[in-house]
Formats: C-alpha cells, structure tokens, sequence
C-alpha cells in the first residue's frame, strides 16, 4: 500500500473501487533482472523496485500494491519452508505469490478481493483457527488515504483523525495474535499521514503502541518510499512553498506472540 499522497494528490472519496482485469501470467516478460535479494543488514530498508528478479509478485496497477521484496526478506527471516503466512489485507496478492515461490503456505483476506485466491474476510473476524500461523503480515489502509471499496468494513472509510480508525486497527491486532502460534511474529507496514491544511496524524506510532499491549517487539525498520509522486515537481514545490514533508518512509513494525 502506497504511503499519504501531497495536498490535493489524494483521489477523490467515493471513486470506482478496484477490480483488477485477469491476467493469467503476471510475470513481467522481456525485463532485466532487478537487483539480487538479500536480507536487509540495517534498520534502513531499501530496493529500487516493487518487485524483484522477473517480477509476478502482485499487481502493479493495483494502487497501494505492497513491497514484494519487503514481504520476501520478512518470510524468509521468520517462516521456515512449509510454514503458514496469513496477510489479511491481501490486496492483489503480493504475500500469496512470493510465498509460492518460497515454498511457503499462504492464506489471503480482504473486504474487497480482486482475485479468486483472496477469501472475502473482515481482518477483525478471520476464518482461521486459535494459533495456527507463523507470520501475520499486514499492509492496511492507512486511514482514509485511499479509496479500496465501498465495503463499510473496509478501514479506508475511517479518517485517520477519527479514534474509530485506532480502534478498529486494535481489533485486527487481537485477532492477529489469536491466529498466531506462540511467538509468531506479526510485521505491519504501515505509513503516517499528512493532510493539508489540517495536519499530521502519527498513525504508525498509535499503531506500535496498540501492538506493544499484546506483542513482544522484536525491531522496528523504515522502509525507504520509491513512489513517483514523490519526485513530481508540482508536489516538491508545495511542500516546500507550504512546510511540510512528503512522506518519505514506511514504518515495518515487527513483534513477537509471547510464549504460552
């Protein structure tokens, strides 16, 4: 999911909600290589693209699309081959194709699927049994910066000023740790937001501090942003005329179930 876009950026509320077009083979054919993976040595995360070697992780032309090289690194660091990721904001499918090629078992929920191997699901009632993932792995909606759907369960219909937003965010953590084995990890990636004229809501603090009620942390990385957005002049212009920043990072919050 796309990080808060500048003032006026933002699309208009009540858009068409996505719905992706099949495309059978999402492998980008004719590219070169993308940089070679390898696990992120610092608390700085950063890879020139959305996807890596080929691409087929996810869809490009959805909007909010997750970072497949950031849910490869956390599969890889945390889930063993043959264990069980579960992404209930699975969008259009990032987490369920890198973990097909990683040879782990993926499950994948939204209020809104675009494809036919996302269940339809509310994040704060998964159809899941008590501890049976390794790695919960979310990418909600950053409050109401986005238009996902028109579904009334759908988070991106709550303004980020509004405790109704931080409330609901608290009942997809609950759940998460009821899917969780003990001391599976849960990892959110999840931005702040700007909105001009009236202001900054911390949204990735709020969220940390829910997590920490329920969960062990484990580390906190920034996510380096490569968003075109960002270096579209007439949005540099405006922050710079008006004083406040794009938002330049992600948060990756990653915590731990505690022991039974």
């Amino acid at each position: 999911m796309t990080a808060p876009r500048p003032p006026r950026a933002a699309p208009a509320r009540g858009k068409t909600t996505q719905r992706l077009p099949d495309r059978p083979d999402r492998t980008v054919r004719g590219r070169p290589d993308k940089p070679r993976l390898q696990p992120q040595p610092t608390t700085l995360w950063d890879y020139p693209s959305r996807t890596y070697g080929r691409g087929g992780q996810g869809d490009d032309r959805f909007r909010g699309a997750t970072p497949a090289w950031l849910i490869w690194d956390v599969v890889t660091r945390f889930v063993r081959e043959g264990g069980l990721v579960v992404d209930p904001f699975c969008g259009s499918g990032t987490t369920l194709d890198v973990c097909k090629e990683l040879n782990r078992t993926a499950m994948g929920f939204d209020v809104h699927p675009v494809r036919d191997d996302v269940k339809n699901a509310d994040a704060r009632s998964l159809p899941l049994r008590n501890g049976v993932a390794d790695l919960v792995f979310m990418d909600p909606p950053y409050a109401d910066n986005l238009s996902y759907s028109d579904d009334p369960r759908c988070l991106g219909k709550l303004p980020a000023k509004d405790q109704r937003f931080d409330r609901a965010l608290d009942l997809c953590f609950a759940e998460a740790h009821r899917v969780l084995k003990p001391e599976g990890v849960i990892a959110l990636y999840i931005c702040d937001v700007y909105h001009h004229p009236s202001g900054f809501y911390p949204i990735g603090f709020r969220a940390f501090e829910l997590l920490r009620k329920r969960f062990l942390p484990i580390d906190i990385a920034a996510v380096v942003r490569h968003n075109a957005s960002l270096e579209q002049p007439s949005h540099r212009e405006a922050a710079t005329r008006q004083s406040f920043m794009l938002r330049g990072f992600n948060y990756l919050f990653l915590l731990r179930k505690h022991r039974a």
